[in-house]
């Protein structure tokens, strides 16, 4: 009987051991990806995270948010891989070591987007800073996001070369909000605003506004994946975030990146960059 005991005793307790272990094992196997909105409101990580999943065997937790808030997710330790589109800031967020991993995806561009009547009189200007001076003279309704995400970020630098300080004006409002949610607060007041290309052609249909101001150099939109650094953060993920850098950076993705689109746009909405040299944007 004693025997018994002690026999049932030792499952009990393997039991208990192996039980205890699988919500570590199953953390191992989850990925916590911080991404800026455009790549979700676009529907590209719609194609591509299934396809990681299935490869890789992970399952990925998104997050979309400004690229501001998702480097400041990776600043905490919060995030196990970055997906963003603000270089400055990357470049800083590397500097101070919180990434251990920066590789170069896609671009695209950014586009100013207005009514069709158009009564700032941008339409075909050469430049965006020409356009915002244009808005800013005529006195006419600006929407910007105002959520230190990358488009944000990108904003603010053509303001400033411009000459123009927009925040205090009657004719410039915030909204703290995602991409497509202040593409739909700009239809509604028949504003202006500044948007990346992919997520504008994915809701354009629900949108009364048009391309107006587009082309010019400084509306270049640039995409990099970064691995959080461990070394910062001990309980990150870093296989994880590294099987989903390294699947970001494989040929069989890029062409994915590549021809996501083409179908229902006639054109892609991303281009694919990896490997290739960040001067050869331009950057």
């Amino acid at each position: 009987m004693k025997r018994v005991m002690q026999t049932l005793f030792a499952v009990a307790l393997s039991l208990v051991m192996m039980l205890g272990s699988l919500p570590a094992v199953a953390s191992t196997k989850t990925i916590i990806l911080a991404t800026t909105t455009s790549t979700q409101d676009s529907g590209l990580l719609d194609a591509l995270i299934p396809l990681f999943e299935k490869e890789s065997h992970y399952f990925v937790k998104t997050i979309a948010v400004g690229s501001g808030q998702a480097m400041a997710m990776g600043k905490k330790g919060e995030a196990d891989v970055l997906l963003v589109h603000s270089p400055d800031a990357e470049k800083k967020f590397m500097q101070d070591s919180y990434g251990s991993s920066r590789k170069l995806v896609m671009h695209n561009d950014f586009i100013i987007v207005g009514p069709a009547l158009d009564p700032a009189g941008i339409k075909g200007v050469k430049t965006s800073a020409e356009a915002f001076k244009k808005i800013a003279a005529s006195g006419k309704l600006f929407i910007s996001r105002g959520d230190n995400s990358g488009t944000h970020a990108k904003e603010k630098l053509l303001w400033k070369a411009a000459g123009l300080t927009p925040e205090g004006n009657k004719w410039f409002q915030q909204t703290g909000l995602g991409m497509g949610q202040t593409l739909n607060v700009a239809a509604e007041k028949k504003a202006y605003t500044l948007t990346d290309r992919a997520t504008y052609l994915a809701l354009k249909k629900n949108l009364n506004l048009s391309v107006l101001v587009e082309g010019d150099a400084r509306l270049l939109n640039v995409y990099h994946v970064i691995e959080v650094n461990a070394a910062k953060w001990p309980k990150v993920n870093s296989a994880g975030g590294k099987a989903f850098s390294d699947f970001m950076v494989s040929g069989k993705t890029q062409a994915v990146i590549g021809s996501f689109g083409v179908d229902k746009y006639g054109s892609p909405l991303f281009f694919p960059d990896a490997g290739k040299r960040p001067e050869s944007l331009g950057l």
